[in-house]
């Protein structure tokens, strides 16, 4: 098994309302306590509906606002606590790939310019003719031809677009990219694509990659490890097969049941939730998932389940994979 490069403890991120404090009574909390790692070479799938959280998860890592509580370890060294002086030399491990490829690139620089950025900002070359050479590898890694170092944002494709912002993250030479979204905006075929440049990419690299997705089928084609994200939580965690195969959570199997079969010969129930996601600012005690639970018990309204080994290396938050019920 290759080291861990990312290591997630206990993560929360509380955001205070009408002058509430991020940690008090009435805070909404988008994350609230996630725990995961990820290992070098590794793709690790965030996956859940739209507001359960996991941009945030990104967001946080990045050190883009200050954590409520938890730790986040890059490469065994604790950066949450790190001012920014501090966390400056080690950002060029961890960069990251925005949704939408068109308003993440700056539209008054050419591309060569964008590229040159971090190249500039942590001291990777010593002259000019040096940045021209790496932007000339950098596109030829992402399939660019040579003469878009010239070119303005606009006039690309939102393909192409994202294969400048993916050159643009490997610019830092980084050791984990975090793709938010990163195929979201693009077209079914531009998707496939991508997705495959992603996978060339970290096989050459050695990449990890943290794939923040909504998109079921795409995460079952990149991912190594899935963990399924529900209102701020990870409800599960497993390899790619063991979870699509046998899902051990109801929100995962729902997720599941929805997403387009692959043969369409082949019909599947598809499992109804009941109900909308409840606010993170007043989340069900017990178990977050037990308003829209098919298979709810009187548990599941009063006792908060742990995140435990149900399968090995398969990680479930359900009282249902524990024995016996009371």
């Amino acid at each position: 098994m290759n080291p861990i490069i990312l290591e997630v403890r206990g993560l929360k991120k509380h955001y205070g309302v009408k002058g509430r404090a991020a940690s008090g009574a009435g805070a909404v909390r988008a994350v609230d306590g996630v725990t995961f790692s990820i290992s070098r070479g590794e793709t690790l799938a965030l996956v859940g509906e739209s507001g359960c959280g996991k941009s945030t998860v990104g967001k946080a890592i990045l050190r883009l606002f200050d954590i409520t509580e938890g730790e986040v370890l890059l490469d065994g060294e604790r950066i949450d606590e790190m001012t920014s002086r501090e966390l400056r030399p080690l950002r060029r491990k961890i960069q990251v790939v925005f949704q939408d490829p068109f308003s993440s690139l700056n539209p008054r620089m050419r591309v060569r310019e964008i590229l040159a950025e971090p190249i500039r900002n942590f001291g990777l070359a010593k002259s000019e003719a040096e940045i021209d050479a790496r932007i000339a590898a950098l596109l030829d890694k992402v399939r660019l031809p040579r003469d878009a170092a010239g070119r303005w944002p606009h006039e690309f494709s939102g393909g192409q677009r994202q294969r400048i912002g993916i050159a643009r993250a490997l610019a830092a030479e980084p050791e984990l990219i975090i793709c938010d979204e990163a195929v979201s905006a693009l077209d079914v075929s531009v998707k496939a694509q991508i997705v495959n440049l992603l996978q060339d990419l970290q096989k050459e690299l050695g990449l990890a990659l943290l794939f923040i997705s909504h998109d079921l089928a795409i995460v079952e084609h990149i991912a190594h490890r899935v963990a399924v994200m529900y209102l701020g939580r990870i409800v599960e965690l497993a390899g790619k097969r063991a979870l699509f195969a046998g899902p051990q959570h109801p929100y995962t199997e729902a997720l599941l049941s929805a997403a387009p079969a692959p043969d369409p010969t082949v019909t599947s129930k598809r499992i109804l939730l009941q109900g909308d996601v409840p606010s993170p600012l007043n989340p069900p005690s017990g178990c977050h998932f037990h308003t829209r639970c098919p298979y709810v018990f009187d548990r599941c309204r009063r006792d908060d389940p742990a995140l435990h080994e149900v399968e090995p290396a398969h990680y479930a938050a359900c009282h249902l994979r524990e024995t016996p019920r009371q």
